[in-house]
């Protein structure tokens, strides 16, 4: 490794605070003494645990933030004279490439299969999506070859990059998006308190993810449990919709909760949720915050895909996404019988502590980094 490298962490999309981008990846690897610089959307410059952010103004609206955004953070990549920059959105891989014709090291962190996620947005007008997923596939296959290291976020993109990349695997690594043990080991719950059962969901608060549904089978179990919402909402048309709808009176909206954070409130909820829709880029996906259910011992209700039955079947339930009444079944099913809600809940932590845990994945994210500083990968 060399001394001091200095590492340039680069998104315009996620926050200052991201669970994987901050808490995960940059704080690892200022811990193990690389000067770490992340250049993400925020309020203000600061260093934070010894990581110095720089902050991009927020875009107020997604073609401001897909034009001019990657431009903003390529100048202060530029500045800030890294010895690698690692990039974590579809949007930087224009960024990328001229970044590796200026000769820096470059790593793509992949966090969705962003070919097939593309067909699924419904904003993007019918007609153009397939044009804008064949020119972000050809923007792919170039920085594919071009990039010194690839890394995905999960097992589930290994078939596409198989399919498309077998060439160039050699430079892929996986480093999954587990739980922090030494984070949540830190968190205590002293100061969160409940009146009832708690089923919990935390992330991205969107009409994909089920949002709807979950509010909407609140109304079948009406008060024998309480709704817990921690995330930011997808736009304001959507919270309003889900706030006209009867099981919005059952639900309790905590916001945006940063990472250590969030674990406090798992750690008092009783039942965790899962129930994306079935979109290509979900159906092989391993949902982060089911690991983090997991490693609090709290069951977990989830969609019903074949992946996740492999991955989760000891430790969840699992519904059609699109039947509000199917998921407050197996809400009911699992509050009726505290004794299979602990023991879902002890195989899900067994299974953390043991394998899916990020103490493990930072090896191979500090491997990979002393690999291609070292000129191993290119």
């Amino acid at each position: 490794m060399k001394e001091n490298a200095r590492i340039c962490h680069l998104t315009t999309v996620h926050g200052a605070f991201d669970g994987r981008i901050f808490y995960k990846e940059c704080k690892s690897l200022q811990s193990k003494g690389y000067q770490v610089t992340l250049i993400a959307p925020h309020e203000k410059n600061e260093i934070v645990d010894g990581v110095k952010i720089l902050a991009l103004q927020r875009a107020d609206n997604r073609l401001k933030r897909m034009l001019f955004l990657p431009f903003k953070a390529f100048l202060y990549a530029i500045r800030s004279k890294p010895d690698l920059i690692h990039f974590h959105d579809p949007e930087l891989i224009p960024v990328g490439i001229l970044l590796r014709i200026l000769m820096k090291k470059v790593i793509y962190d992949v966090h969705e299969l962003v070919y097939y996620q593309i067909i699924d947005k419904q904003w993007i007008y019918t007609r153009l999506r397939v044009m804008v997923s064949n020119l972000y596939k050809i923007f792919e296959a170039i920085g594919i070859r071009l990039f010194n290291g690839i890394v995905l976020a999960e097992d589930g993109y290994i078939p596409y990059f198989t399919k498309y990349y077998e060439k160039h695997f050699n430079k892929i690594v996986i480093i999954r998006n587990f739980p922090i043990i030494s984070l949540l080991n830190k968190t205590t719950q002293s100061d969160i308190e409940k009146s009832k059962p708690v089923i919990i969901y935390a992330g991205g608060i969107s009409k994909i993810r089920g949002i709807k549904e979950i509010i909407e089978a609140m109304e079948y179990i009406d008060d024998r449990a309480e709704l817990w919402l921690l995330g930011q909402w997808e736009n304001k048309d959507f919270e309003k919709e889900c706030k006209n709808l009867k099981g919005w009176k059952y639900t309790k909206y905590i916001g945006f909760v940063k990472l250590g954070e969030v674990f406090k409130y798992l750690k008092v909820a009783d039942i965790g949720l899962s129930v994306l829709y079935p979109v290509k880029n979900y159906l092989t996906s391993s949902p982060t915050k089911a690991f983090d259910y997991m490693f609090c011992s709290i069951p977990i209700v989830m969609s019903d895909f074949p992946y996740w039955r492999e991955i989760f079947g000891d430790c969840a339930l699992f519904v059609d996404p699109s039947n509000p009444e199917e998921i407050a079944e197996a809400i009911e099913y699992l509050l009726e019988r505290p004794e299979l809600m602990n023991e879902m809940g002890e195989n899900g932590r067994k299974a953390v502590l043991e394998k899916y845990n990020w103490e493990n994945e930072a090896k191979k994210l500090l491997s990979l980094y002393k690999e291609v500083l070292n000129g191993k990968k290119h």
